[in-house]
């Protein structure tokens, strides 16, 4: 066995703990949308941040921000989005279409102290804000 079968391992045992998170997270995600909407917490058109930080574009996605600043939401079909886009003259005149993402475990892991956030602690905040969310 040799270094490059052992790194091999690694790298495979880092991907099935990132595949176990991932399902993890997803079923907190799946939970929480089920939940908002069992408490009538009403859905919002999501919009996402252009790269550049320019402003904000219209989505085809419709549910909950996570995070005050409005960077992670959860759908109402129950899939996590990271609200970031091109921001080009099409976003900004058409909306931007989104695709869902792997949702983390950790909101903002490796972020700036204080800018990560546990996706349990994020799912709960923002089902006790209900309504009078932002």
């Amino acid at each position: 066995m040799g270094a490059r079968d052992d790194h091999q391992r690694r790298a495979d045992a880092l991907d099935r703990q990132r595949q176990a998170e991932t399902r993890q997270a997803a079923a907190l995600i799946e939970a929480f949308a089920r939940d908002a909407e069992a408490a009538g917490i009403r859905p919002e058109a999501l919009t996402a941040r252009t790269y550049s930080g320019s402003g904000r574009v219209r989505t085809q996605v419709s549910g909950w921000y996570l995070k005050k600043d409005r960077s992670v939401g959860v759908g109402t079909d129950g899939a996590f989005y990271v609200l970031s886009t091109p921001g080009g003259l099409r976003e900004r005149l058409r909306g931007a279409s989104l695709a869902p993402s792997d949702p983390p475990l950790e909101l903002g892991r490796g972020a700036r102290d204080g800018e990560s956030l546990p996706l349990t602690e994020a799912l709960r905040k923002r089902l006790e804000a209900g309504n009078g969310w932002g």
